[in-house]
């Protein structure tokens, strides 16, 4: 099998080991790399201090080169010294690179200049945005700048690998897919029309100029070899142009290259099977060392590196066994036994989830404080991880950073800019208008405390609930209704302090429409744009950052002023700044598409802090791991997809055209990472962490892992320690309660003075206070409503509500006769029922609907009872004094006077009527207490008579629209009478047990007949204590369940 990472000139074979300059070297696989570099050519320089800044040195990148300035620090110990030129080589910093000739004199070269990444991802766009699918329909700019990234991320791996894009040509065959060759087609971008672009804007691409750039750095260099040092240092040499200038600096007469973590002790045959696997640690180091001609057994150690110990051999031995290729892993039964301490100071803990594996790793960093001077590093791919560990560092107050960054649409500015285009495109949603006024940058010119105080109020007067209508308009509109609504509520109480209130309310209303007035005028411009058909974004974007500047200045600093500060703010003005240079001379879109499109750039910009947090405790990424080493390090999120990542597909080739076109496969990105776990296994202090589940999936753990133990078990050693499940065990108890906190949880029974028990109740709270006294204690006592959710969609309540309306101002209207049109009648009384909605159109359209089903059922039951019907009663108050001195009360939806004489009682039920089982075993009193009722003449306008019915009549629009369940007392062995009396015999006896203060309010005493929901089960803490045969309650003492 073809090497895939064979390329230009590269040799198939390892050149036979003769007589070589000894100018190419290694540091193994766990050494601390940078502080050796440092070590060494200060030892040499020793003599002469000043000649060490002679020395250039090259490095993988411009974080390596910071890493590499620190080592010269700590091995000079603090001292003022000179240091080295050191320049990044990486892909990140080529237009970096200088090109040095003889003397240090640098060389003029006519190259244009490279091209910004945010105008190439642009200009990419636009060219997406012109070129039709084969349907014929074009992308939205959001989808082609997504499009887009993915294109550019192609044309640098294409440059990158010094392939043409000629070969194209002919890639594809007849034989392959169809959809292949449209994704050729679609190529034409970068073959056609790129080229042609880069000549426009005298513009060259970022990776086509850094090969430029190191070609002539090579033939300056042939021509005048420099007469000063020159290192290459930590590169594995992972693409052709980087092999190329280290096989250049190998043949200078100063230049040298140290190779980072080669292992050594690899046989031809395991070099050639390297050769044939991408996913390997030392592919790209054999790759390299095929490409300048060297055969690994010539390669030296690095002279600083002191003589490894036995453990540290066997750890190596072990790292080079445990990721040999697949292919001779046959090898594995001829491999010697493991020295049992070979995994001293390796420790592996798997984690239940993703919280106890974060929790864990904090523990361990917060544990090497501990020891001073320790330091502990934090190396992880999973950014999620990172940010999780960062969090529960500060329980301890230990501020840490991910050195990695994260993502720019993260970061708190750029979300607060984002979200206020999401609020004025959803037209002032309840959700992402609360997300936008309760972001810590929004003031809209008021004092921060004041805006956070008319917030709350928003939320809990209007946009609670079902949604307003849309726009401020319609938010204004429902905080006029809330406004009308409770002083309505509030006159019709008669309470003693009602007008005091009501100026209170005012009060509030005034203030808020204030904040509401104030949200238009900062929004106002933006408000117009985003409803424009056809935008020019950079007059869009100028518009946004006007709009939020205005919304996030406070009474005292203006809003530019506190959105651009700090290093998240400065990254999000670097990017504004880059966009409206790029989007000058972009095409007008659809204002629609806006935020989509601010997404889509925004998407792969990163923060990184400039400045560590913490002096001994640090979050790095992968590359940032490989030239530097912690005291302590731990590999977090080592499961299969996170470490290593997937292979992935290429979207735009499949693997054959990749391999004829020169590509490297998809696998290599597997080498890579196995390469930075092999270095980092083999560090003298390693935790490796996982997490067995991930949201609640099954994870698998990392080949690496896999591979690990299975070598081992031939050894008789074993990855699980005692230390891992005390680790676990720790972060297990870091939220629990210490055992003189914790206290058995019992039923509460509250035992509030006579004084402060309700005298009097509603029918429907009868029935509640049977089953669930504790919720009559909380909402009649303490007096706690629950608060609607945000956005709620439209509920039972709201609906019978409606309906109730409806149907009692028709019944008001035709007591004792139908109309001929009464199906009309009834719909036109419920559109004006209705017709307050229009501030809640999510009401409208989900009730009205089945409003109409149900009054076209309604008439057609009515027109049959309406012969044994003298006269309709509707939404009757009625009150009852029982023989105990306490007063129930109801609100009848419905009482029929008959011709017999009697009263039937009818209650319109939208959900689910009770069952009979439960009125005949008093549970369900309703109806039975409103005959009562009725039968004593508490109902004021209805003439007493004896109950003769009672009937639930089920009104859900659905099929059927209605149903009517009527109370069989027959079945029951009794008569309407009978079950009215029991009834009021029932709140006697509750009557005079509440009298008592001794008797406490139960949370659910019977739980046979706990109520179908309750709006105070969080407040009981019911899930802690059901189900115990015998609970405590509050006061200390034992009660049975069902007791009292």
């Amino acid at each position: 099998m073809a090497d895939l990472f064979d390329y230009m000139d590269a040799a198939d074979t390892f050149a036979a080991p003769a007589a070589q300059p000894e100018n190419l070297f290694y540091i193994p696989p766990g050494a601390p790399f940078a502080d050796l570099i440092a070590k060494q050519l200060i030892a040499e320089t020793a003599s002469q201090p000043v000649a060490l800044s002679d020395y250039v040195l090259m490095v993988p990148n411009r974080r390596s080169a910071k890493v590499m300035r620190d080592a010269f620090l700590r091995q000079s110990n603090g001292a003022v010294t000179m240091l080295p030129t050191i320049r990044a080589l990486g892909e990140a910093d080529e237009d970096e690179l200088a090109i040095y000739g003889a003397g240090g004199e640098q060389a003029a070269l006519d190259l244009p200049p490279s091209i910004p990444d945010l105008q190439r991802k642009l200009l990419l766009t636009r060219l997406i945005m012109n070129r039709p699918d084969h349907k014929g329909d074009k992308p939205t700019a959001d989808q082609a700048a997504r499009l887009a990234g993915e294109l550019a991320r192609f044309l640098d791996q294409v440059q990158t690998e010094n392939c043409k894009f000629d070969d194209l040509k002919g890639l594809v065959p007849a034989e392959f897919a169809e959809h292949w060759q449209l994704t050729l087609e679609f190529l034409q971008i970068l073959t056609l029309h790129w080229p042609a672009i880069l000549e426009t804007y005298q513009v060259s691409d970022r990776a086509m100029r850094r090969n430029a750039l190191i070609a002539a750095q090579i033939t300056l260099w042939r021509e005048n070899p420099p007469a000063t040092p020159i290192i290459v240092a930590g590169s594995t040499g992972p693409f052709p142009a980087l092999r190329d200038l280290m096989s250049a600096v190998l043949n200078m007469p100063h230049g040298r290259v140290v190779l980072p973590g080669l292992m050594t002790g690899l046989a031809r045959d395991d070099w050639q099977a390297i050769g044939e696997d991408a996913t390997h640690p030392q592919h790209l180091l054999g790759t390299t060392l095929r490409h300048i001609g060297r055969d690994p057994a010539t390669v030296l150690l690095w002279p600083s590196v002191p003589a490894a110990n036995p453990a540290q051999e066997e750890r190596r031995r072990l790292a080079r066994e445990a990721l040999r290729p697949a292919q001779t892993t046959d090898q594995w039964r001829h491999v010697g036994n493991f020295a049992p301490d070979v995994l001293d100071g390796v420790l592996r803990v798997d984690c239940s989830g993703a919280r106890e594996e974060a929790a864990t790793i904090a523990l361990l960093m917060r544990d090497a404080l501990e020891v001073p001077g320790k330091t502990c590093a934090l190396v992880t791919p999973d950014r999620g991880l990172a940010r999780r560990v960062a969090t529960e560092l500060r329980r301890w107050e230990v501020e840490v950073d991910d050195s990695a960054g994260i993502p720019l649409h993260d970061t708190a500015p750029a979300i607060y800019l984002r979200l206020v285009v999401r609020a004025v495109q959803e037209q002032f949603a309840p959700v992402p208008l609360l997300e936008l006024l309760k972001h810590p940058l929004s003031a809209a010119g008021l004092p921060p405390e004041q805006f956070r105080v008319l917030t709350r109020q928003m939320e809990q007067y209007v946009l609670r609930g079902a949604r307003p209508g849309p726009g401020l308009d319609g938010l204004q509109v429902a905080l006029d209704g809330w406004r009308d609504e409770t002083i309505d509520r509030i006159t019709a109480s008669g309470a003693d302090n009602a007008t005091p209130r009501i100026e209170r309310l005012r009060d509030d209303h005034a203030r808020l429409s204030d904040l509401i007035a104030r949200f238009e005028t900062c929004l106002a411009p933006l408000l117009d744009l985003m409803d424009e058909k056809s935008i020019s974004p950079v007059g869009a974007l100028r518009c946004h950052i006007q709009t939020a500047e205005a919304l996030a200045a406070s009474d005292v600093q203006d809003g530019a002023e506190r959105l651009w500060r700090g290093e998240a703010g400065e990254a999000l003005a670097d990017f504004v700044h880059e966009l409206l240079q790029a989007l000058t001379d972009f095409v007008p879109m659809p204002g629609i598409r806006y935020a989509a499109f601010l997404d889509a750039l925004m998407a792969e910009r990163a923060v990184r802090p400039k400045f560590g947090k913490h002096p001994r405790l640090f979050i790095w990424g992968t590359v940032e791991a490989q030239m530097q080493q912690a005291d302590l390090t731990i590999l977090g999120g080592l499961n299969e997809g996170v470490w290593p990542p997937e292979a992935g597909a290429d979207p735009w080739m499949s693997r054959p055209m990749r391999r004829n076109f020169g590509l490297p496969a998809p696998e290599h990105r597997v080498g890579q990472s196995a390469h930075d776990f092999q270095q980092l296994f083999c560090a003298p202090d390693v935790v490796m962490t996982r997490a067995l589940r991930v949201e609640g999936t099954p994870t698998v753990p990392s080949r690496w892992l896999l591979r690990i133990e299975n070598i081992l078990r031939k050894s008789g050693v074993s990855m699980e320690k005692p230390d891992a499940h005390a680790w676990r065990a720790m972060a297990d108890l870091l939220d629990e309660p210490r055992d003189d906190m914790r206290r058995k949880i019992g039923r509460p029974a509250p035992t509030p003075p006579v004084s402060a028990r309700p005298q009097r109740l509603s029918v429907t709270q009868i029935e509640t206070w049977m089953r669930d006294p504790y919720a009559i204690y909380a909402r009649h006592i303490l007096g706690l409503r629950k608060l609607d959710g945000v956005d709620e969609d439209p509920g039972a309540a709201d609906y019978g509500n409606l309906i109730h309306d409806a149907l009692d101002q028709f019944i008001s209207k035709y007591p004792d006769h139908l109309p001929p049109d009464g199906e009309h009648q009834l719909i036109m009384i419920g559109r004006e029922v209705f017709k307050p909605l229009a501030a809640r159109p999510g009401l409208w359209a989900f009730w009205w609907p089945r409003f109409e089903r149900i009054a076209r059922w309604f008439i057609q039951t009515e027109a049959a009872r309406r012969d044994h019907v003298r006269k309709s009663y509707t939404e009757q108050s009625g009150t009852l004094e029982t023989a105990t001195g306490f007063e129930v009360y109801a609100r009848a939806d419905r009482i029929d006077v008959l011709r017999d004489g009697g009263i039937a009682i009818i209650d319109y039920k939208t959900g689910m009527p009770p069952s009979q089982a439960d009125v005949a075993s008093g549970f369900a009193p309703q109806l039975p207490l409103e005959a009562a009722i009725a039968q004593d003449g508490g109902f004021k306008d209805v003439p007493a008579g004896p109950p003769a019915s009672m009937a639930f009549w089920k009104l859900s629009g659905g099929d059927p629209a209605g149903e009517i369940r009527e109370i069989d007392t027959k079945r029951m062995k009794t008569t309407p009478a009978e079950l009215a009396r029991d009834a009021v015999a029932g709140v006697n006896v509750l009557a005079k047990a509440f009298a008592d203060e001794k008797t406490p309010y139960l949370s659910v005493p019977h739980p046979d007949h706990a109520p179908k929901y309750s709006d105070y089960v969080h407040l009981a803490r019911l899930r802690e204590w059901m189900g115990s045969e015998d609970v405590e309650t509050a006061d200390g003492n034992e009660n049975k369940d069902g007791d009292a």
